[in-house]
This record gives structure tokens, sequence and C-alpha cells, in this order.
């Protein structure tokens, strides 16, 4: 999970200075050494880090902080606002052009960053804000970039502009923009061709484009998982073609943290958003304070209920009547399965105990679920029939024999399943409140846990 081993060694030098009642100079000089070590095996840019550490430092020793009554909060909170002004302190939106008036979007990127799904996800993003985006195929290089991007036009319901192989980028965005004027689209974003390390082929192109096109918004798409040389690629991009943004691709994946923490003081250039997975709904506005937040290991609750609000499309009466349910210990196996599927489309039980405050201090998360249990849990549900998921108390021996064998598991495994979920029935009538609460009740958009 992105962030995990730099998160970990930030709470380890936390939890020291949290356990002293005041600080000396050396303490916090001791901690800030800690701290740089951590961050320079994140493969956060060495400038970075110096400029950064000095920044606390001189934050951290005043006589304000020191004399305090809790100098190891009073150091921790110093850590997370310098966090947040090295990765640009506001959120940054892609600037469109005012009232009908078409913007025209450039991404670009290396091959093999995600720069055409990346396109496609970001069509997803502006059409569910009312905009009419228009995906636009100008890698004519790539083989099946074309057919890639059709594709994912389809899946997200945006119209996709393309002439084939046999045409310049540049004949290609004009049309297109022509296009998008008699087809009511205000939005034309341009997919260009990427390669797999930086050439002046490349550069040129997208230079000629932007000469012969007006260019309002030119967009870099990184790999994270390439650290500090993702940082190199988009100064790289910034100076040679000019960039107005950055998006970070497979922060999902084991990315260090590095090309998050140094881009925007590296290139001054935003970070609009960031790929948390390979699904078209896997992008995320990028916050820098809650990306801080999570890195500290605080957990980030607004994204999760922001997540849960995208992702779950139940309506307001099958809500009520789940809740009602809940508090009646009445939550049976069609619950708990829509609960799983509201779980995995907001990216697994893991991605979600990961943005929880205080989740951080518990260590490896992935390790503490087995989403592989979670899968037999499923396929024991699917085995049902509806009136056995409606009715667990119809499961007998036989029936529980027959979903076992059609589940591919032991006996005891749909045993042990059973009695667990009769004890959650137990747990869930005893504490009304606070299951299924909804959103007036503080629950995360709706959203309910199956445990």
């Amino acid at each position: 999970m992105a962030f995990e081993s730099l998160t970990d060694k930030l709470q380890n030098v936390f939890k020291n200075l949290r356990g002293k009642g005041r600080l000396t100079e050396d303490d916090v000089r001791t901690a800030l050494k800690e701290v740089k070590i951590a961050l320079l095996e994140a493969d956060v840019n060495f400038k970075v880090v110096k400029q950064f550490v000095k920044a606390v430092e001189e934050r951290a020793i005043g006589s304000d902080v020191m004399n305090g009554l809790n100098p190891g909060q009073m150091v921790i909170k110093i850590v997370n606002e310098e966090m947040i002004a090295l990765m640009g302190s506001e959120t940054t939106e892609i600037k469109l052009q005012p009232g009908k008036a078409i913007t025209t979007i450039m991404m670009c990127g290396l091959q093999g960053a995600g720069k055409t799904t990346t396109t496609a996800k970001i069509a997803g993003k502006l059409k569910m804000k009312g905009k009419t985006p228009l995906l636009v195929a100008c890698d004519v290089y790539r083989p099946a970039a074309i057919k890639q991007l059709q594709v994912n036009g389809e899946k997200q319901q945006v119209d996709v502009f393309s002439m084939g192989e046999n045409h310049s980028p540049v004949d290609i965005a004009k049309a297109a923009i022509e296009h998008a004027r008699k087809n009511g689209h205000n939005v034309v974003i341009l997919d260009t061709a990427g390669r797999l390390h930086i050439d002046d082929d490349m550069m040129a192109e997208l230079c000629f484009i932007k000469a012969h096109v007006e260019v309002h918004q030119s967009l870099l798409v990184v790999d994270a998982m390439t650290g500090q040389d993702a940082v190199t690629v988009a100064k790289d991009f910034d100076n040679r073609v000019g960039i107005d943004g950055v998006v970070l691709s497979k922060m999902d994946g084991d990315t260090r943290g590095g090309a998050a923490l140094s881009v925007k003081a590296v290139t001054g250039k935003p970070i609009l958003y960031v790929g948390m997975g390979e699904k078209l709904s896997d992008l995320e506005q990028f916050y820098p304070d809650r990306m801080a937040s999570r890195i500290l290991g605080m957990g980030d609750v607004l994204s999760l209920i922001e997540k849960a609000q995208e992702n779950i499309s139940i309506d307001e009466n099958k809500e009520k009547e789940m809740a009602a349910r809940m508090k009646k210990g009445k939550f049976d196996f069609e619950d708990y399965l829509e609960s799983m599927k509201q779980m995995r489309n907001m990216g697994g039980l893991s991605s979600i105990l990961s943005m929880m405050p205080g989740m951080g201090k518990l260590g490896n998360i992935e390790s503490m679920i087995d989403e592989k249990q979670l899968a037999k849990t499923e396929a024991i549900i699917l085995s049902m029939t509806p009136e056995e998921r409606k009715n667990p108390k119809l499961l007998n021996l036989s029936r529980k024999s027959r979903i076992a064998r059609g589940a591919g598991v032991d006996m005891a495994v749909v045993n042990r399943f059973v009695k667990q979920f009769e004890q959650s029935q137990k747990m869930m009538k005893q504490m009304p409140g606070l299951l299924g609460g909804g959103r007036r009740r503080g629950g995360f958009g709706g959203m309910k846990f199956p445990f």
C-alpha cells in the first residue's frame, strides 16, 4: 500500500516524541534526523528533504513549542503543516474555460505511465461535474492505443473522436475541436503519444500540437512508483513543453512517496489527481492536507466519506429499511452481500481501513485483512438460495452441506461463518445506532460494513 513504509517510520518517530513530558533541542534534532532518513529512503528529492527539515526545525525549536504543555504534539503539528505546504497547500482544479467555450486539454506522459487510462478517468470526472467531454485519439503510433481509448470511452459513456493511424496528431486535434463545436462538446481531451523515455521526437510533436491548436491545459501523467524519476520526468516535460499540472498514477501500488512529496516543490506545478487503482472510477482529487494525514498515519475520513457517496447507489428507502433491520438484528445475508459489493467499489476493506484515523498505528493493514477469506465468504453466500439468504434460520445440516460443496469449502467453514453472522446480528441488536445509522447518524454516506 502507498506510503506504508514511510508512515511506519514516521509513526515510530512521533511515538518517541509523545512519550516525553518536555522536549530539549537535542530531542527535536534527533527526531528530525530520523524524519530526514525516512524521507530520503522514501525517495524524496534530497534538496526538498533538506529544506523541509530546516523549516520544521526553525519552527519546532521556537520558545512557544519548547515551553508548551505538550511540545511533542506541537512538533507533529508542525511536521503536518510543513508537509501540506510542501505538496501545495491548496487543492488545484483543472482550469476550464467559462460558459460554453471549449476547453482543450492535452494529456502527455511516458509510455507505461497509464496516460490513456487516466485520460478516460478524467473524462469521467468532468462528466460527473456536468461537462460533455470528447476524448481524442492522437496516439497514432502505439498498437491498440486507439482501441484502448475507444473501449474506455464506451465504459465512461463518453464520445471518442478518431481518424485512424494515417493522419498527423495535429490534423486529428484540429478536426476534433471542429467536431466538438458542431456536436455540443465543451471539453476536448487529447490523448497524445508517449515514448519509453524522453526523446526529441516526442517533445517536438507535443510542441507542434500546442503551436497549431489552442491548448488551455497541458497535464502530465507520471508513474508514482518511479519515485524521483517521476519528478525528473515532470521537470523535463515542463522545461521543454510546458505543463499546468500533474496526475500521479499507480498510487495504490508499492510507492514510497517520493513523487507525491517532491513534484510541487521541484517543478512548481500542482498535483491535480492521483490514480488509486485500475478501475476507471479509481481517480481521486489531490488534497495536500488529506495526503499529509495519510502519510503521517492520521487517516483520511473526508476522502472516505466522499468515496462512499460516489460509489454507493442505494436509494434512501432501501437505506432506511436496511438500517431498521440492523437495529432489530434482522440483517440478513443479502444485506451482507450488498455491503461487500459496496466495499469492493471503494477499493476493498484494507483501502477503507487505511483511511481511518489511528489505523496506521496497527502496522501493515493489508497483512491483517485476508481478502481471500472475504472471497470465500462471498462464495458461501452466493451458494445459498435467495430464500436461505433472507432467512438464515432455514440453514439445516443438509443445506449447509450443499452450500459447502457449492462454495468449495469444508462444512466447518460454513458452520463457523454462520455462527459468526448470528453473533453479529445479536451485537447489532444490542448496539442500535452504532451500525447502519445512515448519513444522519454519522455513517459514511450510508455505507454498511460487513463485520
